[in-house]
């Protein structure tokens, strides 16, 4: 069996103060699953475009992509990535007072092309990634785990016919309107119902959202926001009832960067008001704009968001932090120019870096932060993510 595709992965705690990491993480050298280590490599840095003709065919219908749902909730494993994006700010009441917590479930879901004429059904056709994060916002730290399996015998599952995704003792599963998940690493687990309270934001063109100047760089793309998150979350052992607001992202595609592209700045923010604003950004390794988008809605609009085109949303960086373990440097504070409003965007605590390298093989900052429109006034909490910063991203 592959020790590195089938096994859970020890968390790691992460503090604003001094490294406290555990190096001891990073696996050792393994000759015998060199093998298996090459293809999992292959399956996220392989060249991703053209599309599949099966796939293509599904991509136009009238200038327009067809998503069909309940179905498009589900796994695609014929795209060859995919992922499931779970963030939420959450309270605790006590006797001692509020708390405040941010937490991050996501599931990924890697197609393996040089393992797809392989007759076993040892093959790893399908990987299934998973990471699970805790921030803690009055003990200033971050909690964080991830989990690695092939798909299939009963230990890896990703339904095609609706969000249902198993990663061991990991999930989450959608039952008609509201979702559960489940997630638990040392130190730390949760236990979520999430009602949902709008409908599908369909990000970019009815769903398919450009990240390039070629009409092939894009993803299928929705958002289930504004989430009203209700059930449980311990810390060393401490379980405490918590209830929040929560944000689910849904895309998948045959390539996604540009060419040029190391990573990108993402947010997606609740705002207290019920809207929902989203704005991303694909850099260079200059650290100059390649690519925008995004989307705002407010409830009164309906389904339908204001979608911002190529070039209307800027990201100018304000603050940054260092990371003892990488020394990677990621802007913690943004000023986010979008046609919504200019937003600014701070991060609740600095350390929010995950080291994923023994799962995805990337090094990225993923955090709870807080939006303040531009009178300085805090108008939403959500989620901020940077990638790139520590070394080029891969898929």
């Amino acid at each position: 069996m592959c020790e590195l595709c089938d096994r859970g992965v020890t968390n790691r705690v992460q503090e604003t103060g001094p490294d406290r990491s555990d190096n001891s993480l990073m696996p050792p050298a393994m000759p015998t699953n060199l093998l298996r280590r090459h293809l999992l490599a292959v399956g996220l840095a392989a060249p991703l475009w053209p599309l599949q003709a099966g796939a293509q065919a599904k991509t136009q219908a009238r200038g327009r992509p067809v998503l069909q749902f309940p179905r498009d909730l589900g796994s695609h494993p014929e795209f060859s990535i995919e992922w499931w994006y779970l963030t939420g700010h959450l309270r605790s009441d006590s006797n001692s007072g509020q708390r405040e917590f941010g937490f991050q479930l996501t599931f990924f879901r890697s197609r393996v092309p040089a393992t797809q004429g392989m007759s076993s059904a040892f093959a790893a056709k399908q990987l299934i990634f998973a990471h699970a994060a805790v921030t803690d916002v009055a003990g200033k730290k971050l909690w964080h785990d991830q989990r690695i399996a092939r798909e299939g015998f009963e230990v890896a599952q990703a339904s095609e016919k609706d969000t249902a995704i198993t990663l061991r003792d990991w999930s989450l599963q959608r039952e008609a309107t509201q979702y559960r998940a489940s997630a638990a690493g040392s130190g730390f687990r949760f236990q979520l119902a999430l009602r949902e309270t709008q409908p599908l934001l369909l990000q970019g063109e009815q769903g398919l959202s450009r990240k390039g100047p070629q009409k092939e760089q894009a993803s299928y793309y929705y958002s289930l926001p504004q989430l009203q998150a209700t059930g449980t979350l311990a810390i060393e052992g401490r379980e405490m009832a918590v209830q929040g607001t929560a944000w689910l992202d849904h895309e998948w595609s045959q390539a996604l960067l540009h060419p040029q592209a190391v990573g990108w700045d993402w947010i997606g923010m609740n705002l207290l008001d019920g809207s929902a604003l989203t704005a991303f950004r694909l850099r260079d390794k200059a650290s100059k704009t390649l690519w925008t988008g995004g989307s705002f809605r407010h409830p009164a609009m309906g389904a339908e968001p204001q979608i911002f085109g190529r070039g209307e949303v800027l990201f100018q960086p304000v603050r940054s932090w260092t990371s003892p373990l990488t020394q990677a440097s990621y802007p913690v504070e943004w000023t986010v120019r979008t046609p919504a409003d200019v937003y600014t965007v701070k991060a609740v605590i600095d350390n929010q870096e995950l080291d994923s390298r023994i799962s995805t093989g990337a090094v990225y900052w993923e955090g709870l932060s807080e939006l303040f429109d531009s009178h300085g006034k805090l108008v939403g909490r959500g989620y901020l993510e940077m990638t790139g910063y520590a070394s080029p991203l891969r898929l």
